[in-house]
């Protein structure tokens, strides 16, 4: 199959070991990280609520304008 198919190359190995890794820091991080997600996405909700009423109220009366 070499004269239809020639031989691909494979790429690279990856080997890269980090000089400095601390398990209890990144998993403070991370739990920090996933508070302030939780956090941020309760903030957010009751705008893009706000948002989506103006927003269907605007269709609503642009709907019975030309209707």
């Amino acid at each position: 199959m070499g004269i239809f198919f020639p031989e691909r190359r494979a790429p690279r190995r990856f080997s890269y070991e980090p000089r400095y890794y601390n398990p209890e820091r990144e998993e403070r991080l991370r739990r920090r990280l996933r508070i302030e997600r939780r956090a941020l996405s309760k903030r957010r909700h009751p705008r893009s609520l706000i948002y989506f009423l103006i927003l269907l109220l605007i269709a609503l009366y642009v709907y019975n304008a030309l209707g």
